[in-house]
């Protein structure tokens, strides 16, 4: 039963665990924004200008009220969440490709390779002796 918690608590105390629980927490405080954007912004401003306020839509079957409005506001705040989450996934990307491209840059000075002249070896471009041939090569 020891190893079985044990082996809990690290599964728990890992970063991707603890990473996805902060995310499920700002997601929803998120999605309460967008929604609160689509149903109190939004769909009245479309109300203003087109009489097109989707909340208000509705049909009845007998006894049955099916909200066919609420769905679309509901899409409408699909699209703006997915929007948003698309513009940060791309700008994250953006900036990880930039940082990537300078380490490249970097490691690329400092690891490039030169050929001795003597033995044909290829050795690093701030040697001062071939690590093969120790012969003495030119600045």
């Amino acid at each position: 039963m020891k190893s079985f918690m044990n082996e809990f608590r690290d599964f728990i105390n890992r970063g991707n665990v603890l990473d996805m629980a902060v995310g499920i927490i700002i997601g929803g405080a998120f999605t309460a924004i967008v929604s609160s954007l689509t149903s109190d912004i939004i769909s009245p401003i479309l109300g203003l200008f087109g009489g097109l306020n989707f909340d208000k839509y509705a049909f009845t079957f007998g006894e049955v009220t099916i909200g066919y409005g609420k769905f679309i506001t509901a899409v409408i705040n699909f699209l703006i969440m997915a929007l948003i989450v698309f513009c940060i996934v791309k700008a994250m990307n953006r900036a990880t490709s930039k940082l990537k491209k300078e380490e490249a840059v970097q490691e690329a000075a400092t690891t490039k390779v030169k050929v001795c002249p003597y033995c044909k070896s290829e050795i690093s471009v701030e040697a001062t002796r071939c690590p093969h041939c120790t012969s003495q090569l030119e600045a």
